[in-house]
């Protein structure tokens, strides 16, 4: 039997801002308690506070939950934060007369994305706000908004802070945007999943349950159901994950259709630990590896075929294996369809499996495939049992 991973995929890791904070606070007491370090401590701390919500891009509530935590990195008077269209959030002093001017204020930064010094006009005397720095929000070269911080004097300290504080905030909205890509990436790599599974299934259950009609109506009232629910699943319109005990009920639906069309000459064994069935795993993320299992190691086999399912507890992952007895194929063609190379004749979502599994828990969860022409063909995966941001909800 020969070994063989799939093809790497370039991975950016962002740290966590826990994390950061950890090592933060860890270093602090390393280091000991100067005022320079608590002064550090303290920049790292708020910067670790204001960048979740903004991870969800420019939004409303996003500016208002980390508003605060920028003022406080800026020291200033009160702080605006505006999209292209209106004011997201004003924070701060003179919040009752000046919040309503605060997307006019933002007007030319928007306009010719230049950070401008304005002089604010106001009769009451006790108003600290008096200046403002206005400072564009860019994501992609492109401006999508405006910080602007208000106070009593526009020191050119302040000028390089509001651009400083800005350019973080530019970040974290570039990383709220590849996030949305990789949801928008993924969700097309299922529908291109949903694409190549349907064709053939379709075709091939359909002809089976219509050769029931005469001969035995009421399996065929029961493949039909099964067909149904085996559908209604792998064409639901929502959600990235599902549970492996959804995955695994859809894939006993898909194999009870296949069944009635193999007869005994299809053979399934499945060893299913309890422990796994609640852990979140991407959406049909299993059941490409067993219909490929069918497809291209047991149709062409003389004889009887043999399917082993085995979903293991280990520890803080869950490992998976789908096998076959079939034909196997060669590995260096099986490289190449991983990498992206070639295309598989008539495939069922390797690649696009390997590739999912890497873009969600990283380089070193992809598919790993021991096959050899004549050998057979077994399919490992490994998943973490919790991993952020992958939920079945």
């Amino acid at each position: 039997m020969e070994y063989l991973v799939g093809s790497a995929v370039v991975a950016v890791l962002v740290g966590v801002p826990g994390v950061v904070l950890w090592r933060v606070m860890r270093g602090r007491r390393e280091l000991g308690t100067s005022p320079a370090e608590r002064a550090t401590f303290e920049t790292l701390h708020t910067a670790s506070m204001a960048g979740p919500p903004l991870r969800a891009g420019l939004t409303a509530d996003g500016a208002e939950r980390a508003s605060r935590h920028l003022r406080k990195l800026l020291g200033s008077a009160a702080l605006a934060i505006t999209d292209g269209e209106r004011l997201l959030v004003y924070d701060g002093e003179g919040d009752d007369h000046h919040a309503g001017q605060a997307f006019e204020h933002a007007a030319a930064t928007l306009k010719d994305g230049r950070t401008q010094v304005l002089t604010i006009d106001c009769d009451l005397l006790e108003c600290p706000i008096r200046h403002a720095v206005v400072v564009p929000l860019t994501t992609d070269d492109r401006v999508v908004g405006t910080l602007a911080a208000y106070g009593q004097n526009a020191s050119a300290g302040l000028v390089r802070a509001a651009q400083e504080v800005a350019g973080w905030v530019d970040s974290q909205l570039e990383l709220a945007e590849l996030d949305r890509s990789r949801t928008l990436l993924m969700e097309a790599e299922v529908r291109a999943l949903r694409a190549q599974i349907s064709p053939h299934f379709i075709y091939n259950s359909l002809t089976t349950i219509a050769s029931f009609v005469r001969t035995d109506p009421e399996r065929a009232r029961e493949l039909l159901l099964e067909f149904a629910d085996f559908t209604r699943y792998s064409f639901r319109r929502h959600g990235e994950f599902t549970t492996l005990a959804e995955e695994l009920r859809s894939i006993d639906r898909y194999l009870i259709l296949e069944r009635a069309r193999f007869g005994d000459q299809l053979q399934v064994t499945l060893r299913i630990a309890p422990e796994v069935l609640p852990v979140a795993v991407p959406f049909l993320c299993l059941q490409p590896l067993v219909e490929n299992a069918v497809r291209h190691g047991l149709e062409s086999k003389n004889g009887v075929g043999r399917i082993t399912i085995i979903a293991e507890d280990a520890g803080a992952e869950c490992r998976i294996s789908v096998e076959d007895d079939g034909l196997g194929m060669d590995p260096e063609r099986l490289r190449r369809i991983l990498a992206g190379e070639i295309a598989p004749a008539g495939g069922v979502g390797l690649a696009n499996v390997d590739e999912r599994l890497r873009q969600v828990y990283g380089d070193e969860y992809g598919l790993v495939v021991e096959t050899a022409k004549g050998a057979g063909t077994k399919v490992n995966i490994r998943l973490p049992k919790y991993h952020p941001g992958v939920s079945a909800r």
